[in-house]
């Protein structure tokens, strides 16, 4: 279990109370598909994703943003248990879609750099800390099902 400080719970839901879901998850999973292309290969029935332009203005990414983010929301309001938030979604992951679980990785430094850019100054380097230790935990818990 994941011990979490004070402040460490209130960066978090703050964070998650003030993302615009319709630009942060399109943002951090089309930045995604553009730097590391091999990632692009889970979303075959998404259409066209042959260039940053097309991906970033491809309706099924910024969809899927957005559930990411909804995803995220979930292990928010479950902080204390987010390895059984996940279940399902690691079973999901591992089994059924096959996904290379370093790709967890790949999309949670995305949705860093683009909340890094959406905070400015205020994503200082202890917001940026609780941050990295929320999205590791998450990581974890999707990974889970793989060992």
């Amino acid at each position: 279990m994941v011990k979490w400080t004070d402040f460490e719970r209130a960066t978090i839901q703050n964070i998650f109370s003030k993302i615009n879901y319709d630009v942060v998850g399109p943002a951090a999973l089309s930045r995604c598909l553009i730097v590391y292309p091999w990632t692009q290969r889970y979303f075959g029935g998404f259409g066209n994703l042959y260039n940053a332009a097309a991906i970033t203005s491809n309706p099924k990414v910024a969809a899927h943003g957005k559930v990411v983010l909804a995803g995220l929301e979930k292990a928010v309001k479950n902080m204390d248990d987010i390895k059984t938030t996940y279940k399902e979604l690691s079973v999901l992951h591992s089994e059924k879609l096959q996904v290379d679980p370093d790709n967890f990785n790949l999309l949670a430094d995305c949705l860093t750099i683009v909340l890094a850019g959406q905070m400015g100054a205020a994503f200082t380097p202890e917001v940026h800390a609780a941050f990295q230790k929320f999205l590791a935990v998450v990581v974890a818990s999707l990974r889970k099902q793989y060992l």
